[in-house]
């Protein structure tokens, strides 16, 4: 029996398809993964994200600690609420994690980490936390909702009271805001609108029973997964881990240079990387034969052979797609290449990413389609 959220009884009932998710008990789909997928691109969908790790982070030195810690520079948040998404390196540039990091005020940071990666997280920030004096708390009496979708921020806000939901609809993207017992932040892993809410675990049950009477889709980690493909999130564990570094991941927008006095863990390595150039890269493929793109299945360029590192049927596109990582010279957008899968090499297409994002597809789609195979 693995770990459970406080909404496992819940899944149960609804006649979820229970899977292993990083040792938790988690929900594949309620029934049909694609119309899960399809209510959040053209409604709204609920998922269950409380198996991720909330930490709050307190001390007069916790925003030296964060700059520290973190590749991309926490001192770019100066409003409350406000929140950014980082690596969290090694000193050899491999990804430890990526999380996302709040703004709560001078003494007060918030940080969300993935659940695969909690207590190698927890154990790597309480080890350099000590030196700045920072408190670290991890918050397990918190449960989190992602309700995400077109219409996801209007049907949660006519739960909140007329002030708080003013407060919640007027937030902007990347923000987070204590509405009551609830932490409402303007985030999610879907590429589309939608919120993230985080509350008390004893009420998370009744919030995703009064979401569902609104006609919000229980959604599992299935369309969870196809969804943050299509926009071409990255998975930890499959897309980056400790092998690799930000920019050779698709991630060197999250890491700040500037200023070139800031000293973060990794910052030499990554600097070598840089000035050494070439390497591999991540890049997205649109499959043009029949067939669907899976990880690890070898991906053959002039330049020498890469990997998938994520790959599905995208229902949105009915198209298969991935993300991939293959040498820097063969990265270039409209080029082709071929992908063995079942023994056979077939062609696919480097596009720019993401392949879709709020409701429409972004990648210019060629001959016949695809189907799941």
């Amino acid at each position: 029996m693995g770990l459970r959220t406080p909404l496992y009884g819940l899944h149960v009932a609804l006649g979820a398809h229970m899977v292993d998710f990083g040792g938790w008990d988690m929900p594949v789909n309620y029934g049909s993964q694609i119309e899960e997928h399809h209510a959040v691109r053209r409604a709204a969908g609920v998922f269950d994200v409380s198996h991720m790790c909330v930490i709050d982070l307190h001390g007069a030195r916790v925003r030296e600690f964060l700059r520290s810690l973190l590749a991309n520079d926490v001192a770019r948040l100066t409003q409350p609420g406000k929140a950014l998404y980082s690596c969290m390196l090694r000193e050899d540039a491999g990804i430890i994690d990526d999380l996302i990091v709040y703004f709560q005020g001078p003494r007060w940071y918030r940080v969300i980490v993935n659940a695969g990666t909690r207590e190698k997280d927890l154990a790597w920030i309480r080890a350099r936390a000590a030196a700045f004096e920072v408190e670290v708390h991890e918050r397990r009496e918190l449960a989190m909702l992602a309700v995400q979708g077109p219409e996801a921020r209007a049907r949660l806000a006519s739960l909140l009271t007329p002030p708080d939901a003013a407060a919640a609809l007027a937030q902007g993207l990347f923000f987070g805001t204590q509405l009551g017992e609830w932490f409402v932040a303007r985030t999610g892993y879907t590429g589309e609108d939608g919120f993230e809410v985080m509350l008390p675990a004893e009420g998370a049950v009744e919030l995703w029973n009064r979401l569902n009477e609104l006609g919000v889709q229980s959604c599992g980690l299935g369309a969870r997964d196809t969804l943050r493909l299509e926009a071409a999130m990255n998975l930890y564990g499959s897309d980056m881990d400790e092998t690799t570094q930000p920019l050779e991941s698709g991630l060197a927008w999250t890491v700040a240079f500037d200023p070139a006095d800031r000293s973060f863990i990794g910052r030499a390595a990554l600097e070598a990387a840089r000035i050494a150039g070439g390497g591999q890269r991540q890049v997205a493929l649109l499959l043009e034969d029949r067939a669907v793109m899976r990880s690890h299945q070898r991906v053959v360029t002039s330049a020498g052979d890469g990997s998938i590192t994520s790959g599905t049927f995208s229902p949105t596109l009915a198209r298969s797609i991935a993300l991939a990582r293959m040498p820097a010279a063969a990265a270039v957008v409209g080029s082709t290449v071929q992908v063995e899968v079942r023994g056979k090499l077939l062609a696919a297409r480097v596009v720019r990413p993401p392949f879709a994002r709020h409701g429409r597809v972004l990648v210019e789609l060629q001959g016949d389609g695809n189907s799941a195979t």
